[in-house]
């Protein structure tokens, strides 16, 4: 893990040097604002709490964290800076784990700044602020399974746009797997076992179980792992494409 922190820093500091993390955040708050406000029909559904705001966070992030996780590594191989990058003195998980935080530090900002909407929810009545926080972990978590898978993805191609349409492929995989029509057709032909395995590699299981207000071991051990898989996975996969 040597070396991690220059890179979380260099990589961080990065992504305000051109106008994509302007882009990136804006266009994060105004989907997240319509889908709550708009779609989520927040002021007609006369509940005070953030239930459209959390419900839509699996399929924004669908397309939206692809987009910063296709640059980690794809981008590193067609210029061929990864060559450079491995070579200094990191170790080269190191370089990963480095990488891959501040894409995470990066997309939790995005989520913070939403900060608005909880508060609007809290002056019009009186929510649950601890299912609320809840929420906010639970998609943070999520954000960081997405961005995990797509460093995956990122490093086995040096096509953005190839590493772009393979993390939302894998990730519309693991969104379906929990979808209730899906898992209805999914047990008229399966045994109860292997439905039962599949929904809970599901994001949308793990999300909606955290979202609702209880922060299980299970499933914060469910995206702790895949996240330290995938990044392990990562630096293999960069290994093996430097030998």
């Amino acid at each position: 893990m040597a070396g991690w922190n220059a890179v979380f820093k260099r990589e961080f500091a990065g992504y305000f040097a051109t106008p994509v993390a302007l882009v990136f955040i804006v266009i994060f708050l105004v989907l997240a604002g319509v889908f709550t406000f708009e779609l989520g029909g927040f002021f007609n559904r006369g509940q005070a709490d953030l239930r459209p705001f959390f419900d839509f966070h699996p399929w924004l992030y669908l397309f939206l964290v692809p987009a910063v996780a296709m640059r980690l590594w794809a981008e590193e191989r067609r210029t061929g800076t990864m060559e450079l990058l491995l070579t200094l003195p990191i170790a080269p998980f190191g370089a990963v784990l480095g990488k891959f935080l501040a894409a995470w530090a990066f997309v939790g900002l995005a989520l913070a700044l939403t900060f608005p909407i909880w508060w609007s929810v809290n002056f019009l009545g009186e929510p649950d602020n601890g299912a609320i926080f809840s929420g906010y972990v639970g998609s943070l978590l999520m954000a960081g399974g997405f961005l995990a898978i797509g460093s995956v993805m990122s490093a086995c191609t040096k096509s953005q746009v190839v590493a772009f349409i393979l993390t939302i492929v894998v990730c519309l995989v693991l969104l379906l797997a929990g979808l209730g029509p899906v898992v209805n057709f999914i047990k008229g032909w399966m045994p109860a076992g292997v439905v039962d395995a599949i929904t809970g590699l599901s994001f949308l299981t793990r999300f909606e179980n955290i979202s609702r207000g209880v922060i299980e071991l299970r499933d914060v051990l469910y995206f702790v792992s895949l996240m330290g898989v995938s990044l392990v996975v990562t630096t293999w996969v960069l290994e093996s494409k430097r030998h």
